[in-house]
């Protein structure tokens, strides 16, 4: 293989839609459409599964409906929860006296 060749393979690439990605995603990951929807609903984004089932057809169907950055992102979000558990609950702050004692103790 020469360097033309080389180059002309790599600058031949598709980019995948959302639609494909969350395709894969639910292929690679096992997942039926009602794991889809609990993960959504995980961060609080609500689809029906006539909505999601609009996600998954061929790109030529007239039903078709393409996901849209905020369907992809919130399904990731959901993911994440979905498959580590939520994050621990953040410890609360310092009251502003316990800051002030320990400012006095360094003096």
């Amino acid at each position: 293989m020469n360097i033309y060749t080389f180059e002309c393979l790599t600058t031949i690439t598709t980019m995948l839609s959302n639609n494909d990605i969350l395709k894969k995603l639910r292929v690679a990951l096992s997942l039926r459409n009602d794991d889809i929807i609990e993960i959504l609903e995980l961060v609080d984004f609500k689809i029906t599964k006539g909505a999601l089932g609009d996600l998954f057809r061929n790109e030529d169907h007239e039903g078709y409906v393409e996901a849209g950055d905020q369907v992809l992102r919130n399904f990731l979000n959901g993911l994440i929860i979905y498959k580590r558990g939520r994050l621990p609950e953040p410890k609360k702050n310092l009251k502003e006296e316990d800051i002030v004692k320990k400012e006095d103790k360094k003096d």
